[in-house]
């Protein structure tokens, strides 16, 4: 399964690994510092137990030779664990403990349908039971004062309650502790020292914020995932240890920065979203390799499609976000998810109507054609059926597809629409492309951005197969498919930066007189950097500071992020008349306007410590690679017409950089494959990326 790719030479020595665990495979990208090598490797995932793919994986690249595990000594990793956990409830019993008068408030919620126009929808259940939610004696005031002292008498008998009702772990979330948290931290300290065994965590320390329903939530839901994530990481930690013993590993987060495993137990769900967030950091990488600042990413793999839109080769952050139906006020990279991926498969609606997604066959059993047991009509089946993939298989040849049986779970539904089984599979992948289309319009279209003006990076197994086509029903004319692009996510872990994401919560009008308390809150956070700094061994020349404001008009419900450059050895923000043009500047781009003469407030400092990476250079052509390469072989593809065309079959390593291939042609690779349709035009960059010009 391994693939080798020579890569010019990197400072430094010894072998980065980045694992991406996904719904139907788990991907390795591992590069050499010293000789510039690179080793991709694909292994069925494991959802019972994800670590064992990844074990598994590693040992199978060690066995090979290609890649030795003693000389490994960084390993980043992006899990889907936290999210599996949520959508499955598969944790135990975790109690709350909030400001009394506030027990039933993840319950009030806001009081917003999750569906507009389902009367019937609901918001799922809160983790925590009402019965397991305790009040305490307190009160802070919005300054931050104490209104009413901590009753400490009450913590004993709330002890003995989470006692009696076996709890696993405890969110405390008191009323306004992201001002002052004195009461959150004397509650913590008293739990951990009298219920060591029980996982605590603090709102304020979780995310400082203020809206205490959005606060509450991200608070409960990491310490429901805590006593999960601190056992798999615990097994992963001692598997890797015997392994790989001079790795250091690092965990993605949601915002596309690396953690160590000590943050990741305290905070699990931070990794909520951390694999498609691995992908968009891998995007913006490749996307400067090639000089396309503004791209639109199509990360397609075997259960689902996410889309990102990249301006500047900066990607967008988001901070409310919903995670398996429960709020997150969290910093997560702004990725939208539809249920379109390989596995997904083909079904009626009661009306009759042909759908696709979301329901997947996902890695067990998988589409029909991986002889694993599917029965079910699923994308990859249909890809099989008009030729799109080659019959030798997948990962090289190593994993192969049996066409009669795509053929044969594509027969009952073409009956049923009374067409052939090639219009058949041709309208499922139309249905799977409108879905994928949806997803990419409410990132662009529908915040005020052109995608006709950005260049589609399709990536992941699939993505490639499915690119022209959601390129041309967006109007893009330009597609970029990356060096490995099935392994995309993994190598995003291998360029990604550690990272720590800080905020302090402060509603100020943006003036004059404001200026030295938001300064002393900046000089708080950067003192806070520091340890981090030192902790995570960060050489000073690579440290690196973020700072942004959240800011609205007085009277607005929702701010906008405002990035500010500044010193990272004395940061410093700039006047407030040029806060607010940069406010006004902001608010323009969003909403197509702005008033000087509106009173401007600030809500929220964020701070973020960067530890960079040397990121790896741009790679040399493979050996044998050539301007003018010879087809493996020819074999009728369906495209989007009625008839097949005889295409020539290239193999990626094969093409040199300048190679121009006219469609219509397949490309095949380890790791993906890639459709030239008839008309257009495919050009490897200097890159060794692969701009495809879609004809007019």
């Amino acid at each position: 399964m391994a693939d080798g790719i020579k890569q010019a030479s990197d400072a430094g020595s010894g072998w980065i690994v980045g694992v991406d665990v996904g719904g139907t495979f788990t991907d390795f990208y591992g590069f050499d510092r010293a000789t510039g090598t690179i080793q991709l490797h694909k292994t069925p995932s494991t959802p019972d137990n994800p670590a064992k793919a990844i074990v598994s994986g590693l040992r199978d690249m060690g066995a090979s030779k290609a890649l030795p595990l003693s000389a490994v000594t960084n390993l980043a990793h992006g899990t889907t664990v936290a999210t599996n956990a949520l959508i499955q409830r598969k944790g135990g019993t975790v109690a709350v403990i909030t400001t009394r008068g506030f027990r039933d408030l993840l319950e009030i919620g806001r009081q917003v349908r999750p569906r507009m126009y389902d009367l019937k929808a609901d918001y799922p259940a809160p983790l925590a039971k009402r019965e397991h939610r305790f009040e305490i004696t307190e009160r802070v005031g919005p300054e931050g004062q104490i209104i009413t002292p901590l009753d400490e008498t009450e913590l004993e008998e709330i002890a003995q309650a989470l006692t009696a009702i076996k709890a696993e772990a405890c969110a405390v979330c008191l009323l306004f502790s992201y001002i002052n948290p004195a009461h959150e931290e004397r509650i913590g300290t008293w739990l951990r020292e009298r219920l060591p065994t029980l996982a605590v965590s603090l709102s304020s320390e979780v995310q400082p914020e203020f809206r205490e329903y959005e606060r509450f939530s991200t608070a409960l839901l990491n310490t429901y995932l805590q006593p999960i994530f601190a056992g798999y990481m615990s097994h992963l930690e001692q598997e890797l240890a015997e392994l790989t013993p001079k790795a250091r590993v690092g965990i993605n987060q949601s915002s596309g920065g690396l953690m160590s495993i000590a943050r990741a137990r305290s905070f699990p769900i931070r990794t909520a979203l951390s694999g498609p967030a691995a992908g968009v950091m891998a995007a913006i990488h490749t996307a400067r390799q090639s000089q396309r600042p503004n791209v639109i990413t199509l990360d397609m793999g075997g259960t689902s499609a996410d889309v990102a839109l990249i301006r500047n080769c900066e990607a967008g952050l988001a901070f409310d976000r919903e995670v398996a139906g429960f709020p997150v006020r969290l910093p997560m990279v702004d990725i939208n998810t539809v249920g379109a991926g390989g596995g997904s498969i083909a079904w009626f609606e009661r009306d009759g109507l042909l759908k696709v997604g979301p329901l997947s066959a996902g890695a067990d059993p998988g589409p029909a054609c991986y002889r694993r047991g599917g029965d079910q009509l699923t994308v990859t089946d249909a890809n099989v059926v008009l030729g799109r993939l080659s019959a030798r298989g997948l990962l090289g040849g190593s994993m192969s597809l049996d066409v009669a049986a795509s053929r044969a779970v594509t027969a009952p539904i073409a009956e049923r629409l009374g067409f052939s089984i090639e219009k058949t599979a041709q309208g499922v992948l139309g249905i799977v492309t409108a879905n994928m289309v949806r997803a990419i319009r409410a990132i662009s279209v529908e915040r005020g951005h052109d995608p006709r003006q950005f260049t589609l990076m399709p990536f992941g197994g699939a993505g490639p197969l499915h690119a022209n086509a959601v390129a041309r029903a967006l109007g893009i004319h330009e597609i970029l498919v990356p060096l490995a692009p099935g392994i995309l996510c993994a190598q995003g872990l291998v360029v990604a930066d550690i990272k720590e994401d800080l905020v302090r919560s402060r509603r100020l009008p943006v003036v004059d007189d404001s200026l030295p308390e938001l300064q002393t809150l900046l000089e708080e956070l950067a003192a806070e950097a520091q340890p981090w700094f030192e902790q995570e061994e960060i050489p000073v020349e690579a440290r690196l500071l973020q700072v942004s404001l959240d800011m609205r008009y007085e009277g607005q419900n929702f701010e906008l992020r405002v990035p500010v450059d500044v010193d990272v050895a004395a940061p410093r923000l700039p006047e407030a008349k040029a806060l607010r043009q940069l406010f006004f500047e902001e608010h323009e781009s969003s909403y197509g306007f702005f008033n000087p003469e509106d009173p401007v407030e600030v809500i929220n400092l964020r701070l973020t410590a960067l530890g960079a990476l040397p990121p790896p250079r741009a790679p040399s052509a493979p050996e044998g690679a050539s301007l003018h390469p010879e087809p493996v072989e020819r074999r009728p593809v369906w495209f989007d017409e009625a008839d097949s065309h005889d295409t020539p079959v290239y193999r990626r390593e094969a093409l040199a950089p300048g190679c121009i291939i006219p469609g219509p042609a397949v490309i095949d690779q380890f790791d993906a494959t890639t459709l030239v349709y008839p008309g257009d035009t495919a050009r490897v960059d200097d890159a060794l990326n692969l701009m495809i010009e879609i004809a007019p």
